[in-house]
């Protein structure tokens, strides 16, 4: 193992796991995960073989976008736990040497936060300028063509001081004006706060979209369907992607490294150009990690794969470390979405992200391969799903309990009580079953992340892609030959097979040919 496994960049080969806190393990009946839950199953989370963990929004909130309309920086959802509770949390996370990651949501705020309330109180209230007015356009209406994710106008009328504030979310959302130097001053001050108290680092929610164009220009109409470069038919050029962010980054990391070991950031860079998303790695000194959604929306063939890892590593600058994940609580659940519930697939993919180079980054469930569920529109909590939308529309489908047996409940919270989202086929897919199934998904991915830290802690693995016929990819990475078949019929292997250390099928002999979406690990 590097020296460099739980030291300065400890992030480099780790595995974090991102724990969707509501949905991990309702300790006090109430249908809600909590923090106490957490720390209830830290021992499975090592037994896992996981660095690090990310928890969904864990700060007070009216919960209009659960956790992403932040109403206080510096505290607690009562619905989670408290101060004490978390800081509990990351010692005992801490002990067992998991980091403990926060959300943090700097492009926006609650309308119900302190400083929008006294913002909306007059034009020359003292937080006025922490959001965005604007006056009305010459001939009436919204200022600008901007759109929020709803597909609406993205500027709200607020009467009692006459201009339009701006959101790019729900009207709920207010964004923030990070032209406005007393912002940055806000947020570097709770950035240290959260370090101080043993956050390992943060996930920046929309960290491509903090600054707006101070012109409040028209939006571009986008040339084709784009989900990561363009919003209901518009470029996001002015209302989002502006040069302005990346000092804020740097300057965060500056903070960032005057901790020991330095504190992490890492982006929600929804970006499509693989340059932009290089950019915001900087010179080594804006963000450590960056989430690649190129990857994640590639098809899941052999062919669009690799072509994006392959690209993202010839653009990303010497030294940084990529992130690869295929699962959120935004896009939904890789064994749905890339594998339609073939464990086949699923556990293909878990080889792949389980053997790229950088740092990889789990849903939690991935590992048992569970899948989007169909929530009725009578149960659903997202708002921001639109009218219309069918149940793979709503995000409530890649949110709901994590499934540790085979009860009704799920394992999540007592019998009798209802969950705060219908739980999916837990007697399918459940922790307790595959742990004690050798040749279960989950014994699998715990040989994989075992493998992956043998061989890559604390490091960014050199990576080299082999000739292999259509439809297979193979590659070096570090001391191990990858190869994964992606057709759904056998295949000889395209390089001699050394010693196989993982499969993801049985196999009769080493040399014997791929099965259907089979891959193999072996010693280089």
């Amino acid at each position: 193992m590097s020296e460099n496994a739980g030291g300065q960049r400890w992030w480099q080969g780790a595995v974090l796991y991102q724990l969707y806190v509501r949905s991990w393990l309702d300790t006090d009946g109430d249908g809600y995960g909590d923090l106490a839950g957490i720390i209830a199953r830290l021992d499975y989370l090592c037994w896992l073989g996981v660095d690090g963990i990310w928890l969904s929004p864990t700060m007070p909130s009216p919960d209009e976008d659960w956790g992403y309309d932040v109403s206080g920086y510096r505290g607690v959802h009562p619905d989670l736990g408290s101060l004490e509770d978390l800081g509990r949390l990351i010692a005992e996370a801490g002990a067992r040497g998991l980091k403990v990651l926060l959300d943090l949501v700097p492009n926006h705020t609650s309308t119900a936060h302190p400083w929008f309330v006294d913002a909306a109180g007059s034009r020359d209230a003292r937080h006025r300028g922490y959001y965005v007015w604007a006056d009305p356009a010459p001939g009436g209406g919204p200022p600008n063509n901007w759109v929020d994710a709803t597909g609406r106008p993205a500027w709200t009328w607020h009467g009692p001081t006459g201009q339009y504030y701006l959101h790019l979310f729900l009207d709920s959302q207010a964004d923030l004006n990070w032209h406005e130097p007393a912002v940055h001053a806000e947020f570097e001050q709770i950035v240290r706060y959260w370090f101080d108290r043993g956050v390992a680092g943060f996930r920046i929610d929309v960290a491509n979209g903090l600054y707006k164009d101070a012109k409040l220009r028209d939006n571009p109409p986008a040339a084709a369907p784009d989900r990561l470069g363009a919003r209901f038919g518009q470029q996001m050029k002015y209302s989002a992607n502006r040069p302005e962010t990346h000092a804020v980054f740097r300057d965060w990391r500056q903070i960032a490294e005057g901790y020991r070991p330095p504190r992490l950031l890492l982006g929600e860079t929804w970006v499509g150009d693989l340059g932009s998303l290089a950019g915001f790695y900087g010179h080594d000194d804006e963000l450590q990690l960056a989430f690649n959604f190129p990857f994640v929306f590639a098809r899941f063939t052999a062919q669009d794969l690799s072509r994006v890892v392959g690209a993202t590593l010839a653009r990303l600058p010497a030294g940084a470390c990529p992130a690869w994940t295929a699962s959120n609580h935004d896009v939904g659940r890789f064994p749905t979405r890339w594998c339609g519930g073939d464990e086949r697939k699923v556990r293909l993919a878990l080889l792949v992200l389980a053997t790229l180079p950088g740092t990889t980054v789990l849903y939690y469930g991935d590992e048992i391969g569970m899948t989007d569920v169909a929530v009725p529109p009578a149960l659903r909590r997202d708002k921001m799903s639109r009218e219309g939308d069918g149940w793979e529309g709503s995000r409530d489908r890649a949110r709901t309990p994590m499934q540790w047996d085979g009860s009704p409940s799920a394992g999540f919270t007592a019998d009798g009580v209802t969950p705060w989202l219908p739980c999916g086929d837990a007697a399918a897919r459940n922790v307790a079953g595959q742990r004690r199934d050798p040749r279960s998904v989950l014994r699998f991915c715990r040989a994989l992340l075992d493998l992956r830290r043998a061989e890559f802690a604390g490091t960014v693995a050199r990576y080299e892609m082999l000739p292999a016929p259509e439809g297979q990819w193979a590659y070096r990475v570090g001391g191990l030959t990858v190869v994964a078949n992606f057709s759904g019929w056998p295949a000889a292997l395209p390089c001699p097979a050394g010693e196989v250390l993982l499969s993801t099928a049985e196999r009769p002999s080493p040399r014997a040919p791929l099965g259907a979406w089979e891959g193999v690990i072996s010693r280089t």
